[in-house]
């Protein structure tokens, strides 16, 4: 069985390997520039962040793997005790948001998204989830409705 440092430490070259194959195979097309974008702009972008990711996790592997008994020892206590909570929580935001933006628009399905999404931390509370989920709910309007246009109302019928 591989060692936690060695799998991230392999993860992290993966990443490089398979970053910097999208990278190199994105500037066969044209790249183009930001404001005109070409069809290898995104695979190159793309691929320079997971090369980079890549080289970032081989560090902390490396580094980690001096103390590596103790985030062992941590991390065999999280496993035996899986949060399912939380994990009910992120699904439940997901389909939520499929839901709501299809049949309430954007404003109803970012809303519920972050709030049922919020409650998944064991340490949350309703008021603060709510607070939350109002200000990404705002900012979600502003930045997909006004700046980028995207095609969902804010919210349908209306």
């Amino acid at each position: 069985m591989i060692s936690e440092g060695r799998r991230d430490y392999y993860a992290g070259g993966l990443m490089i390997l398979i970053g910097g194959g999208a990278a190199v195979v994105g500037t066969s097309y044209k790249v183009g520039t930001l404001t005109q974008m070409g069809p290898g702009f995104f695979p190159v972008c793309l691929g320079v962040m997971m090369t980079i990711m890549g080289v970032l996790i081989m560090l902390a592997a490396r580094a980690g793997a001096k103390a590596g008994a103790d985030i062992m020892d941590a991390h065999h206590a999280l496993a035996a005790h899986p949060d399912w909570r939380g994990w009910g929580c992120i699904l439940g935001s997901v389909f939520a948001f499929i839901v709501l933006s299809e049949y309430a628009g954007l404003a109803p399905a970012t809303f519920f998204c972050v709030f049922i999404g919020a409650c998944g931390d064991n340490d949350s509370h309703v008021k603060a989830s709510a607070l939350l989920a109002g200000g990404i709910t705002l900012f979600a309007i502003g930045l997909f409705s006004f700046v980028l246009h995207v095609q969902i109302p804010i919210v349908r019928g209306l």
